[in-house]
């Protein structure tokens, strides 16, 4: 099985929830910030409330995603030496299809979070890489580590993994990527990965109310 949750965390915090205090952030705190504030512009964005514009909503959310995650850098990373063998036409798929994944996974849980609260604490930088590291401050008062890896890329930075209390996301899935393709194949992961997209899509239909 392959699994998402720890990935719907990761965007999901970063993409909807609001800061609690300000530090002096450079470039790529900025562009996290700038992220957050376009996700909730369009969850509070009355024209893209209800039920019946939960696609046209949930699109916008999906191109702030596409804007500030690097999904061929994590695609990459995710597979480690396996990618190396991919011919380009693999790659690209895999890239479509492993982005997908990871996008209908936390799109259809950000409303599942209210009253969070997201600090930035510092910022490192070092060349064209950075991290920027966040604590989420829970409805209780617990606070969660979530760091950001970030890359320059086109004199934009974008995020090419997310630490969770210590723990990796591309670390995460190359894990069971690798487990995958060593007791199996490569062609079975993606085929895992397709039904994995499957469920999801029928998820997100039960969810929606049909048209009439």
């Amino acid at each position: 099985m392959i699994r998402l949750a720890p990935c719907s965390l990761a965007l999901a915090v970063l993409l909807v929830l609001p800061p609690a205090r300000e530090v002096s952030a450079g470039i790529p705190t900025d562009q996290l910030k700038g992220a957050i504030d376009r996700v909730v512009k369009t969850l509070d964005d009355p024209a893209l409330k209800g039920e019946g514009k939960t696609g046209e909503r949930r699109r916008a959310i999906r191109k702030v995603a596409d804007d500030i995650f690097d999904f061929n850098e994590i695609s990459r990373r995710a597979l480690a030496r396996h990618w190396q063998g991919l011919t380009a036409k693999q790659r690209e798929e895999f890239v479509g299809l492993f982005a997908d994944l990871l996008e209908r996974s936390y799109i259809s849980k950000i409303e599942l979070y209210g009253g969070e609260k997201i600090v930035y604490a510092t910022e490192r930088v070092d060349g064209d890489v950075a991290t920027v590291a966040t604590k989420i401050i829970t409805k209780n008062g617990t606070d969660v580590p979530v760091d950001y890896r970030m890359a320059k890329r086109g004199g934009r930075w974008l995020v090419y993994d997310v630490n969770i209390e210590g723990v990796s996301l591309v670390s995460n899935y190359r894990t069971q990527f690798n487990k995958i393709i060593q007791t199996a194949s490569y062609e079975e992961l993606v085929q895992k990965l397709r039904t994995k997209q499957d469920e999801l899509i029928a998820e997100e239909k039960k969810s929606s109310p049909a048209k009439k």
